[in-house]
């Protein structure tokens, strides 16, 4: 089941509150604790709440702390969208998210508002955020001065913008629509709507788009002179006192804010009137223009009156003052609790609740994006304290992956070389290496020389190791760090960063050794490209494997894959789908996958098949229409390792890609390799996978 659902709209004034309350509502029926969260937010914390915020948290008197209710404000958000920084963006509302996944049962996510300036940047923001998120969507659209193919338009483009990138949608809400049309459009939507999107069609209800008093005072900046207690009270429509008291008269209806210039007493007291009579319709307040109040004896005429109705006071014009009330449209605020009344019940009439919450409780994120996938390795990274050892000290990258690993406080760490050049590069660079987790060891200077020396020569001297070899050997970076881990001193190694694969895996295969079961080694890289994480394997190990090896790989590598948090779904890729191709590569590749299905049926694997097929919906349904893997495979498995090692660098270039890798899987205990051409982010993010791998065993 799914732990939070995104309300996401594309235009202001959508009616995405009534969606979020109704929503919330619901949700408190089945969960004990419900969150509420609005990663973007209109308002300056420092001035007030957002009032989205407040109606929810207090109507429903949800004990959530303001400042973790909201990332950033919308002036913040843009800023960093405009400089290109929406991943810093996505990080941010990743960790605040998280904070309300793991504490709560369940919470509401309410995409941003649209008011002002940079809506195409920021309803792009909101794409990406609910699929970083890995949540499920409900869609709100204003049918408010839409036509029905206005309405209908409007809703299937929202739904194949967020479909386009794979971000799933559970309701579509048409809110506001004119009565008249609302069957129409129902009918039109449901049609044309995929079968399993929950469709809502919400007529306009003038109850709850008129404003009280209060949200008037508030839209002109209005002076209180009398009625405080009446600004609760709604306004359905307003008229200008301009005409004399009989005419006006004739023309009060109920609910009805009444503009007139401060001078006009006689339509301020025949109004205060009218509302005491039985015979007339309710006055919702007075609004008094030009910048005049009323004289004297006017004012202590009302004064002596029941203060019932809210007066204020403007600067401007009476015709300036009356096109600004027609503009202000309400909201739903903590201090009018009829409405919230009204939008819930609305809600209710509207929505199938039942069949949403089905949907809610059945629903399975299929993917997992980079940001997410990041956010997740450094979590479980931290859950179990690991200590890994880097032999190449004296690589600058190695330095600043390691300065950022230790004041994250995710693993401790050894660093082989010797301690005075480690100390003098680190002052070069500018890095503080904090002493408590992290050791700077000369391997020949160690205390633990000898011992590693001993154990090299009786694990090797029947492969012709003689004691001189074994010491010359370990003092190399790479075999020392890796008898570390053979020994116990380190829970896992990475190193990569100036030597080649076979310099860091050789000493790993000769006395680590593989897994029981496990006869090859290999690799893979977890490629995060823009929207998703591919698992790539082979990409750096075994140059052509048979069959068996190949099948071997792919099973290793649905295994990782599995192991952090992407559900295996493997294509055996080769140069034909299906049975289209005939030869010994697309043969071997057949024969793989045969072998994967009978040692693994549990999964799901296709093969032969094309990287487009793999990957591209389409295409995959197009070449292999009954396949569970065509159009979707999470766990590519190239044929050799020319192919698998330019296609990896190909994506990486030329999408931008991180390419977190490669990660070696079946030894007995996780080393590493790092590519030459690594970054600090990669050295960084390897460290993280060698550690989580030691803690999975």
């Amino acid at each position: 089941m799914t732990k939070a659902v995104f309300i996401a709209a594309a235009e202001p004034s959508s009616g995405k509150s009534l969606v979020a309350l109704g929503l919330v509502n619901m949700l408190l029926g089945q969960a004990r604790r419900v969150g509420y969260f609005k990663p973007i937010i209109d308002y300056d914390p420092a001035q007030g709440p957002d009032p989205h915020i407040e109606a929810v948290t207090s109507y429903f008197r949800l004990p959530l702390p303001y400042a973790e209710t909201y990332a950033y404000t919308r002036p913040e958000a843009l800023r960093l969208l405009e400089a290109d920084a929406q991943g810093e963006l996505i990080d941010a509302v990743i960790r605040k998210f998280k904070h309300w996944e793991d504490n709560y049962d369940f919470t509401v996510v309410e995409g941003s508002d649209f008011l002002g300036p940079g809506t195409a940047i920021e309803f792009d923001a909101n794409v990406s955020i609910a699929k970083n998120l890995g949540v499920p969507v409900v869609l709100v659209v204003s049918g408010a001065g839409k036509s029905t193919a206005q309405v209908v338009s409007s809703v299937l483009t929202l739904l194949r913008t967020f479909e386009a990138r794979e971000v799933p949608v559970l309701l579509a809400v048409a809110n506001r629509v004119a009565p008249a049309q609302a069957e129409d459009v129902r009918a039109l939507l449901r049609s044309q709507l995929p079968p399993a999107v929950l469709l809502a069609v919400v007529p306009d209800d003038p109850n709850l788009l008129h404003p009280t008093m209060r949200e008037i005072q508030a839209g002109l900046g209005g002076k209180l002179l009398f009625g405080e207690a009446g600004l609760g009270g709604q306004v359905d429509n307003y008229i200008i006192g301009a005409m004399q008291v009989p005419q006006f008269l004739n023309h009060l209806k109920d609910n009805v804010l009444i503009v007139t210039p401060g001078d006009r007493g006689d339509i301020i007291v025949c109004a205060l009137q009218a509302n005491l009579s039985a015979s007339y319709p309710r006055v919702a307040g007075i609004v008094l223009t030009a910048g005049s109040e009323p004289d004297a004896p006017i004012v202590r005429l009302l004064e002596g009156l029941p203060n019932e109705v809210p007066i204020l006071a403007v600067p401007a014009g009476t015709f300036e003052t009356a096109t600004r009330v027609g503009a202000i449209q309400s909201r739903l605020t903590p201090d009018n609790p009829k409405k919230i009344q009204l939008a819930l019940a609305t809600f209710e009439r509207h929505v199938d609740v039942r069949a949403l919450e089905e949907k809610l409780v059945s629903f399975q994120a299929a993917g997992l994006t980079p940001h997410m996938f990041q956010y997740r390795l450094l979590q479980w990274a931290k859950r179990a304290r690991r200590h890994i050892v880097l032999p190449e000290g004296n690589d600058d990258r190695i330095l600043r992956a390691a300065a950022q690993l230790l004041h994250q406080d995710v693993v401790d760490l050894t660093i082989l070389g010797d301690p005075a050049e480690v100390a003098a590069s680190a002052k070069r660079l500018g890095l503080r290496l904090p002493a408590g987790h992290l050791r700077i060891v000369d391997p020949v200077a160690s205390e633990h020389y000898a011992d590693y020396v001993e154990t090299f020569y009786a694990l090797r001297k029947d492969k012709g190791v003689n004691p001189d070899m074994a010491r010359d050997l370990l003092r190399d970076g790479s075999y020392f760090g890796t008898m570390m881990v053979h020994k116990g001193h380190a829970d896992g190694m990475v190193s990569g960063a100036v030597h080649t694969t076979q310099h860091t895996i050789r000493p790993a295969l000769q006395f680590i050794k593989t897994k029981p079961g496990v006869s090859v080694v290999s690799s893979v890289f977890f490629m995060c490209l823009p929207d998703r994480v591919a698992v790539f394997g082979d990409c750096a190990v075994n140059p052509n494997p048979t069959a068996e090896q190949l099948a071997e790989i792919a099973i290793s590598s649905a295994e990782s894959s599995r192991a952090f948090g992407i559900e295996p779904r493997v294509a055996m890729l080769s140069y034909s789908s299906g049975t289209s191709g005939a030869g010994a590569d697309v043969e071997k590749v057949r024969r793989a996958t045969e072998l994967v299905r009978q040692q693994r049926p549990d999964l799901k694997v296709e093969g032969p098949i094309q990287y487009d097929a793999a990957v591209d919906p389409l295409v995959g349904r197009r070449k292999l229409p009954d396949s569970e893997v065509a159009g979707q495979a999470s766990v590519l498995i190239f044929p050799d390792l020319n192919t698998g090692n330019n296609t990896y660098k190909a994506v990486q270039r030329e999408t931008g890609a991180l390419a977190i890798g490669p990660v070696l899987q079946g030894l007995n205990k996780p080393v590493n390799d790092l590519s030459r051409g690594c970054t600090v982010d990669d050295v960084f993010n390897t460290v993280m996978i060698t550690a989580i791998q030691s803690q999975q065993g």
